[in-house]
């Protein structure tokens, strides 16, 4: 494996863990507005705005290096 190869790698893992662990936050986010249900259709739509950001931002971290062949 090459350095270039090794560092590619290097960086799609620390994208993956960014993603998962911002993932994981809003988990954490939702179980506890979900405490407070009087609201839950606005909630919903923060969470989807939330994960729609985190997958962009990854694709988005993804896309500067190009695959691994």
């Amino acid at each position: 494996m090459t350095t270039a190869d090794a560092d590619r790698r290097t960086y799609r893992h620390a994208i993956t863990e960014h993603l998962l662990t911002a993932l994981e936050d809003v988990v954490l986010r939702y179980r506890t507005l979900a405490l407070h249900t009087e609201h839950a259709d606005l909630h919903a739509e923060v969470i989807t705005a939330e994960v729609a950001h985190q997958l962009a931002v990854a694709r988005n971290g993804l896309h500067r290096y190009p695959p691994l062949r």
